[in-house]
């Protein structure tokens, strides 16, 4: 299959492997491009191999990704032995667990297409020829994969790793035990000297956030889209075996280089779907429906909404992690990783087999050797004859209030309906102070509005004040609907994405104090006992909201941003 943009590039066709990097390596009619090589202190045999962009998402702020930096390192110290020249290049990413209720939360999502951008930037500007990504925290793994995507070049991701569990007082701990625990010290449940412990021990070290929350939901969708070698997604971030990856993760791109075997080859129809399931069986987070959606619309696959609600209909929810259940992703590498459990799914039916991936073999081949997952009712993965839900717990609902859609994750423990009076805040801090000042009651259906991909913007996720509700002891007590997202982090019954957002003029923007909310998740509905004649009179007087200070980044992303139900891309238009 030709590279789409082969046109663009020449190269020698006595060479085994296709290199566009000969542009500017080996190309006497670009004088200046070999000199500034030269004094970066490549060999002429450097300068002959493969050029392999290796982007870095660390950075020193946040477990997540401190440590990424030196993993880029041993990736580049390890291309020689493969004759291939491996240069780092850095790309940004935006702490969720640091920006979390604060305005930086708004440049979180937004960061995911700044690493697309800049890894597309990257690799094209200088001509590389292929791509080794190391990524971290949440956004970083669907930014990398679509920047992937656009360069259409030989390209592996890298998995930072998951964190280890925090201990306190003999309980297992991880970040979102910091969150809830200023709702406890809010409501008086807690002790100083006891808050103070969760936070100095929630997270021990490097690694991702633990649970089955954004970041270990990605990266076991990306592993099953065939994008990661077997096992990234849950080899610990501390652990020799994620050294071993990054030492020979350049192995595998050396036959990709040879076979030629790029994302458009392995991201296809039946990977995405691939993906999907395994979110879903795993239990993943919400947010997985956007950066799904946003890898495939970038891929040109058509793949929508209704094609997760149809998924979600048949695939049944196995992984009894957090923040719902018990286990963390710790717990999944101990019983054999990702891989144990994929195979068990494979022999099962639910994945397709047959689809490519970046060890140059299929999936069924990956999996050929490997031992499957013994489930159990009391082991991290249940049978899927005894599962946790029969069906997923990603519940795409529409309704008057969601004309185009909305996400909820719904494990069944929830209970499966709620309908109650709204409490409408138009902003989070609003809501937040709310919780604070224990204002919100049980049977109130929480609506925090104007957070949504324009409105914010950057649709930042409200896990601060799903956390304070859990922390209040209002966890099934209190329902909570925003065109915001939510942390892989939430649980309780929680509605995300509706759109069209308040700050377009979406129905949630006309909700007053009092209206009754109902979400069903048998009937897949979220709507309000409001006539479509009442939402039209409302809608005369509605005002779109004035969003002050808007510049640079979040200004040009308010303009090209699309909805939710589209991926929050912002290339569409």
């Amino acid at each position: 299959m030709p590279h789409r943009n082969e046109a663009l590039f020449l190269y020698p066709k006595t060479m085994t492997l296709k290199k566009y990097s000969w542009e500017i390596s080996d190309n006497d009619e670009h004088p200046a491009g070999k000199a500034m090589l030269y004094a970066t202190g490549l060999s002429d045999k450097k300068m002959k191999q493969p050029f392999v962009g290796i982007a870095s998402c660390g950075y020193e702020s946040n477990p997540c990704n401190m440590h990424l930096n030196d993993f880029a390192g041993l990736i580049k110290n390890s291309s020689q032995e493969y004759d291939l020249t491996g240069l780092i290049f850095n790309t940004i990413g935006i702490s969720d667990g640091m920006s979390m209720g604060t305005l930086g939360m708004r440049y979180s999502l937004v960061s995911r297409e700044i690493i697309a951008d800049s890894i597309e930037s990257f690799i094209l500007g200088h001509s590389f020829d292929a791509c080794i990504a190391v990524a971290g925290c949440d956004k970083n793994m669907p930014g990398v994969i679509m920047g992937m995507i656009r360069i259409d070049r030989p390209s592996i991701m890298v998995y930072g790793g998951t964190i280890a569990s925090g201990n306190y007082k003999g309980e297992k701990l991880n970040i979102v035990s910091a969150f809830e625990a200023f709702g406890k010290r809010v409501n008086g449940n807690i002790s100083d000297e006891d808050y103070d412990g969760v936070i100095r021990n929630a997270c021990p070290g490097a690694g991702a956030c633990g649970g089955m929350y954004t970041a270990n939901t990605m990266s076991s969708a990306v592993e099953a889209m065939g994008m990661s070698l077997p096992y990234s997604a849950t080899y610990p971030a501390n652990s020799p075996e994620k050294l071993r990856e990054c030492q020979n993760v350049n192995k595998y791109m050396r036959i990709l280089l040879e076979k030629d075997i790029k994302p458009s080859d392995i991201i296809t129809r039946k990977s995405i779907e691939n993906a999907v399931r395994v979110a879903i069986a795993l239990g993943g987070s919400t947010n997985a429906v956007l950066h799904i959606l946003a890898i495939a619309r970038t891929a040109r696959i058509a793949f929508t909404l209704e094609d997760f609600k149809a998924i979600n209909a048949t695939t049944p929810l196995l992984g009894d992690f957090k923040p719902s259940g018990k286990f963390l992703m710790e717990d999944l590498h101990e019983q054999g990783g990702l891989p144990a459990f994929m195979k068990y799914f494979l022999d099962k039916g639910y994945l397709h087999g047959d689809c490519m991936t970046v060890t140059g073999k299929t999936l069924a081949e990956n999996l050929a050797g490997i031992d499957p997952i013994v489930p159990s009712m009391v082991n991290v993965i249940h049978p899927i004859e005894t599962p946790l839900k029969a069906t997923g717990h990603l519940c795409v609902l529409s309704g008057n209030l969601a004309p185009a859609g909305a996400v909820a994750k719904i494990t069944g423990k929830e209970g499966n309906s709620f309908t109650g009076p709204a409490r409408v805040f138009d902003s989070e801090q609003e809501a937040n102070d709310a919780i604070r000042d224990h204002q919100v009651k049980s049977g109130d259906v929480m609506v925090i509005r104007n957070v949504g991909p324009k409105g914010a913007p950057g649709m930042p996720e409200m896990l601060k004040p799903t956390s304070m509700i859990i922390g209040a002891g209002l966890g099934s007590d209190v329902a909570l609907i925003t065109d915001g997202r939510f942390s892989g982090g939430t649980h309780g019954f929680v509605v995300g994405h509706v759109t069209p957002e308040a700050w377009t003029g979406g129905p949630i923007g006309l909700l007053v104090n009092g209206d009754m909310i109902t979400i069903d998740a048998d009937k897949l509905e979220l709507s309000a006992n409001v006539s479509e004649e009442e939402f039209e009179k409302r809608k005369k007087s509605w005002t779109q909201k004035v969003i002050p200070g808007l510049q640079g980044t979040l200004k040009k992303y308010n303009k090209l941003v699309s909805t939710a139900s589209e991926g929050c891309v912002t290339d569409k238009f």
